[in-house]
C-alpha cells in the first residue's frame, strides 16, 4: 500500500485516473460539506458572511501561491531535475540556467522559494488580520450590522490558512515534478474533512466561528498529507532565501503575468461578491453552491486530465518536440469533451433534482432550491469552456508563456462585470451565473486563438469530428433523460428525497448508458478509450504510454 501511494505513475491516462478517482472523492466530500452547511444554516445571513470571509483569504492564496507554482515552478523544477540527473550521470559539475557552473541544485531552489512564500504569506496574513473590518466593508458593501461583524471575525480566523496552503503547494509542485500524483491528489480529501469537521463538530462549541476554524484545519491536513512524501522522494527544508538564484528568478519572472491574470480572475470573484452582496439575503449563497456543484465534472475529469498531462508538455515544450506537444493537447482535449459534456447536459436537464438531493434538507428550503437550480441551468451552458480552459493555461505554461492566459482571462473579466451588472436586474443571482458562462465562452475563443497563432495548428479537424460525435451522442442522452424523468414522476412520490433521488438517479444512468453506446456505434476514439480503460490495467499499457522520460 505504501509502495502504490509512494509509485511513480507515468503515463498521463495512469495519472489522470488516480487524479480523476482523488478528484471524485474530494468533489463528494464538497457536496456532503455543502449539504451541512446549507442544512444547517440555508441560504441566508451566516452562510454569506462565510462565502464572503473566504473571499479574501482564498485571493492571497491564489495571487502567491499559484502565480508562482502553477505557472513557473514546475517547468523550472523539471528543467534543473534533468540537469541534476545528466550531471550526475556524467559526473560533471552543476549548471544553473545559463550554462555557468553553480552549486545550486533543485532542492535548494524549492527550499529557497518555499521560505520566499512563508514570509510573503505571513505578512499578507498579519496585514489582513489587522485590516479586515476595512476590506471586508470594501468587497461586501450590502452586509451591514451583525451580518458584516460574523464576516470580519471569520475572515480574520481564516487569515491563517494560506499559510499552510503556501507550504502544502511547494510539495505538491515537486510531487507532481516527480510524477508522485497519488497522495498529491488526496490532500484536498482531507482539505475537505477539515472542514465538515469545522462545520459538523466545531460549531457546537464555537458557534459560527467552528466554520472558519475547520477551513483552517483543512489546510493543516492538506500539509500534512504531502510532507511525509514529499521528503520521500528528496525534500529536505533548508534555511535558504536565495532570491539571486537565476532559477527563483526566473520563476518569479515567469510567474509575475500569471499573478496578474490571478488578479483579474480574483477582481472578477471581487465584483460577483459586492454585486450579489446588494441583492436578497441568500444570494451568495445561491451563487457559490450552485458553482460547487457544476464544478464536480470540471474537477473530476478536466482539472484531472490538465494537471496529468502539464508535465508532459513541459517535457515536449523543453525539447522543442512541436508534434508531440500539438497531439497530446489534441487527445487530452477530445477526452476532456468527451467526459464533460454529457454531464453539462445531465445538469441541465436534471438541475432541479441535483440540487434538492444534494441540498435539500434543515433549513435550505424549495425557494432556495429553486435559485440554485437556475443559477446551475446557466452554469452548465458554458461547462464545455471551463473544462477546456485548464488544459489550454497549461499548454501555455509548459510554453513558458503566461502572458496570453493574462490577456485571454482579462477579455474575460471585463465581459462577465459588465454583463453581471446588466442580467442581475432582470434574472437576480442566476444572471451572475449566465454572465459568468457568457464570459467563460469568450475566454475558451481568446485562449485557443492565441494558441492557435503560437502552434500553427491545433489538430482541429480531429477535434470538430470528435466533437460532432459527442454532440449527437449528447443529443440520444437528452431524449432518453426527459423521457425517462417525465415516466418516472408517475412511479415514484416526487413529494420525498428518495422519489427525487429515484428519478434523478435513473435518468441519469440510462442517459450515460445510451451515451456511450451511441458514441460507440459513431466509432468515437474516447468511447473506446473509456471502454478500454474497465478492459485493462492502464498502468501496465504501453500503447497508453505518452510521457517519454528525459535521458
Amino acid at each position: 500500500m505504501v509502495a502504490w501511494i509512494n509509485s511513480r505513475i507515468e503515463t498521463i491516462a495512469g495519472a489522470a485516473v488516480i487524479l480523476a478517482g482523488a478528484s471524485f472523492a474530494s468533489k463528494i466530500l464538497g457536496l456532503i460539506r455543502n449539504r451541512v452547511l446549507a442544512g444547517t444554516f440555508g441560504a441566508g445571513d451566516t452562510l454569506d458572511a462565510y462565502f464572503a470571509a473566504f473571499r479574501i483569504p482564498d485571493a492571497i492564496f491564489q495571487f502567491v501561491v499559484l502565480g508562482a507554482l502553477s505557472a513557473g515552478f514546475i517547468p523550472v523544477f523539471v528543467e534543473l531535475m534533468g540537469r541534476s540527473r545528466r550531471a550526475l550521470a556524467h559526473a560533471e559539475p552543476m549548471r544553473n540556467l545559463n550554462g555557468t557552473h553553480t552549486e545550486l541544485d533543485h532542492w535548494r531552489v524549492a527550499a529557497s522559494v518555499l521560505n520566499a512564500l512563508l514570509l510573503i504569506l505571513t505578512v499578507f496574513a498579519v496585514l489582513f488580520i489587522i485590516f479586515a473590518p476595512q476590506l471586508q466593508r470594501l468587497i461586501a458593501p450590502g452586509f451591514t450590522g451583525e451580518k458584516l461583524a460574523v464576516t470580519i471575525q471569520l475572515a480574520r480566523i481564516m487569515a491563517l490558512g494560506p499559510i499552510f496552503l503556501g507550504i502544502s503547494a511547494v510539495f505538491s509542485g515537486v510531487l507532481q515534478s516527480y510524477r508522485r500524483f497519488v497522495v498529491y491528489a488526496f490532500a484536498p480529501i482531507f482539505y475537505n474533512v477539515g472542514i465538515i469537521i469545522g462545520a459538523v463538530w466545531f460549531t457546537k462549541f464555537w458557534g459560527v466561528r467552528g466554520l472558519a476554524a475547520g477551513v483552517v484545519l483543512g489546510t493543516i491536513l492538506h500539509l500534512a498529507i504531502q510532507a511525509p512524501a514529499a521528503r520521500q522522494v528528496g525534500f529536505r527544508w533548508r534555511g535558504v532565501l536565495d532570491l539571486k538564484s537565476e532559477a527563483v528568478r526566473k520563476i518569479g519572472w515567469l510567474s509575475l503575468p500569471r499573478v496578474f491574470g490571478l488578479a483579474v480572475t480574483q477582481l472578477n470573484l471581487f465584483a460577483i461578491t459586492i454585486i450579489a452582496s446588494k441583492l436578497p439575503a441568500g444570494s451568495l449563497s445561491v451563487f457559490n453552491l450552485a458553482s460547487d456543484i457544476q464544478s464536480v465534472p470540471i474537477g473530476l475529469f478536466a482539472v484531472s486530465l490538465a494537471t496529468a498531462a502539464f508535465p508532459a508538455f513541459s517535457e515536449f515544450a523543453a525539447r522543442g518536440n512541436h508534434d508531440k506537444f500539438r497531439s497530446s493537447f489534441s487527445s487530452t482535449a477530445r477526452l476532456i469533451l468527451f467526459l464533460t459534456v454529457p454531464f453539462a447536459v445531465l445538469l441541465l436537464l436534471l438541475r432541479a433534482q441535483v440540487t434538492r438531493v444534494i441540498l435539500g434538507w434543515g433549513e435550505f428550503d424549495w425557494n432556495d432550491t429553486i435559485e440554485t437550480a437556475d443559477a446551475l441551468a446557466f452554469f452548465s451552458l458554458s461547462l464545455f469552456a471551463q473544462a477546456l480552459l485548464p488544459l489550454l493555461a497549461r499548454a501555455f505554461y509548459a510554453l513558458k508563456d503566461t502572458l496570453s492566459p493574462l490577456l485571454a482571462g482579462s477579455v474575460g473579466v471585463v465581459l462577465n462585470i459588465v454583463l453581471a451588472l446588466i442580467f442581475r436586474e432582470s434574472f437576480g443571482v442566476a444572471g451572475l451565473a449566465l454572465a459568468f458562462s457568457l464570459a467563460m465562452v469568450a475566454n475558451l475563443i481568446a485562449l485557443w486563438l492565441l494558441l492557435r497563432a503560437r502552434m500553427g495548428s491545433l489538430d482541429e479537424f480531429s477535434i470538430i469530428t470528435s466533437t460532432f460525435k459527442i454532440s449527437a451522442a449528447s443529443l440520444a442522452l437528452a431524449i432518453v433523460v426527459q423521457a425517462t424523468k417525465y415516466a418516472m414522476a408517475a412511479h415514484v412520490n416526487m413529494q420525498t428525497g428518495w422519489g427525487i433521488f429515484a428519478q434523478g438517479a435513473v435518468a441519469g444512468v440510462l442517459g450515460l448508458a445510451v451515451f456511450l453506446l451511441v458514441a460507440l456505434a459513431m466509432g468515437s476514439p474516447e468511447a473506446e478509450q473509456i471502454k478500454n480503460a474497465f478492459a485493462k490495467r492502464l498502468f501496465r499499457a504501453k500503447e497508453a504510454r505518452v510521457v517519454e522520460i528525459v535521458e
